[in-house]
């Protein structure tokens, strides 16, 4: 059994107890991980293919260690020009070896990031969400208008206001 399954933005073909170099992930030595992005489970002469990634199927696999990559060499030149650089890099690397494929009956992690957005969001909008009437109807009104009526109120500096601080002062 083989599946094609979407790591870190790459995608792998594995198969069980196969050791795959990817991408590094934020996950630490020796714990398990799922991908739930499988595109393609093939066992034998039965092929499922997902539109784009089969509902249920999952790949677990365990992290066994972090590493960078052999150097590469960037070299740029131009010629007859003397332009010439050269630039070397690593890529860090993580290994991982493929324990199991379940073709169906794995159920979907939620991102755990998505939950603390959300809350964060609502404290947010708390305080906005307050809003006496008069503040409102300021909004509505456009910088010329809201000069006007500072003018009338003997506020001072107000050529060089903004629309939010002319709020604040007429407030």
């Amino acid at each position: 059994m083989y599946a094609i399954v979407e790591i870190a933005g790459q995608q792998f073909k594995v198969v069980k107890d196969q050791k795959v170099f990817v991408h590094r992930l934020q996950t630490e030595e020796g714990k398990q991980v799922a991908f739930d992005n499988v595109l393609l489970i093939g066992d034998g002469d039965n092929v499922t293919v997902g539109a784009p990634a089969i509902d249920g199927a999952q790949v677990g696999a365990k992290v066994l260690k972090h590493l960078k990559g052999d150097k590469v060499i960037v070299f740029k030149k131009k010629r007859r020009k003397g332009y010439r650089k050269k630039n070397g890099h690593r890529q860090s690397l993580t290994e991982i070896v493929i324990e199991s494929i379940a073709a169906s009956g794995a159920k979907k992690a939620a991102p755990a990031k998505a939950e603390k957005k959300v809350e964060a969001k609502v404290e947010v909008a708390a305080p906005k969400a307050v809003k006496t009437e008069a503040t409102q109807d300021l909004n509505s009104l456009t910088v010329a208008e809201l000069k006007e009526m500072a003018k009338a109120k003997n506020i001072e500096g107000i050529s060089s206001m903004k629309k939010a601080d002319l709020i604040a002062a007429l407030s």
